[in-house]
């Protein structure tokens, strides 16, 4: 029976590092200030959007919540992001993807300011990412690189497979990995819907990393003996009359293999939100000059 990586309380973890270092901006006099764009009248978006809010208050991160008509025209979104831009106040700016159908989702990406970009969205931040001078490490993937540090799990010369290929999870996470240094030096796979005997290439992975938004594709058969899995996937589905989350690995087949694995939820998903106040705070002392540490 594998081991849980319990997502829940690493992302405490980097809470509590992130609030005393809050606490030492603020003896100084600053305040990091995080944005939240919500142009959605979706549910699900409102809920990510509150969370993000309410952990920004649990750390001591000033939060502001902005909100457009979801039926306004875009230059309203735009107009919204150069001014949070212009704002001394604001340190982290984060729009609420989806966007409405009529707004482009790239251009407002590029439009917020990179040093502002805790995200890691913008294309001058994938850019240094990718030649290994990053300015914020996107938020999931530095979350799970964070959860195989908790697990003591060795990438250096390991084989990894990525099941997904989005510019959120797959492809910065690929880029982290194969780079030198702590938590780099592997071999990594990327796997995605054109993929050919997708079996084959998972199980030969120790390290597979689930983020194709495909409810419980990976199960396991499809995974070495003590393989280590990180479930990305957040899906809602209905079973026995009842609306349940569950991720891209099927979780209960797949612990009978593996050596670790993440639950959903409660892997992946605290890490995100919790590296978005790291990255806020990041920003906060690279804009201010007060050094903090943030491990």
């Amino acid at each position: 029976m594998a081991e849980i990586i319990d997502g829940e309380a690493v992302a405490a973890e980097i809470r509590a590092d992130v609030r005393r270092s809050v606490e030492t901006l603020r003896e100084e006099g600053v305040v990091p200030g995080f944005a939240t764009v919500l142009m959605s009248d979706d549910p699900a978006s409102e809920t990510y959007v509150s969370m993000k809010q309410r952990d920004c208050e649990e750390v001591g991160i000033e939060a502001i919540d902005v909100e457009i008509d979801p039926t306004a025209p875009e230059t309203d979104l735009h107009d919204a992001i150069d001014e949070l831009n212009d704002d001394p106040a604001v340190h982290g700016i984060l729009v609420q993807l989806p966007l409405p159908d009529h707004v482009s989702e790239q251009p407002v990406l590029e439009r917020i300011d990179p040093e502002k970009d805790v995200d890691g969205f913008h294309p001058e931040n994938v850019g240094r990412l990718v030649t290994g001078t990053p300015r914020f490490l996107p938020c999931t993937p530095h979350g799970v690189l964070r959860l195989l540090d908790a697990a003591d799990v060795e990438t250096e010369g390991a084989d990894v497979t990525i099941v997904g290929r989005s510019n959120i999870v797959g492809k910065p996470l690929a880029n982290l990995l194969i780079q030198k240094g702590p938590l780099g030096n592997a071999t990594v796979t990327v796997c995605h819907s054109r993929t050919e005997n997708l079996a084959e290439k998972v199980r030969r992975a120790e390290i597979v990393v689930a983020a194709c938004g495909v409810p419980e594709l990976i199960d396991g058969s499809m995974l070495a003996e003590g393989a280590t899995v990180i479930d990305v996937g957040v899906n809602r589905v209905e079973r026995d009359g009842d609306s349940i989350l569950v991720g891209d690995v099927a979780f209960d087949d797949a612990r009978d293999v593996a050596g670790a694995i993440t639950p959903v939820p409660g892997g992946v998903g605290p890490m995100t939100r919790a590296m978005l106040l790291y990255n806020t705070v990041t920003a906060a002392s690279e804009r201010s000059g007060v050094d903090v540490e943030l491990p």
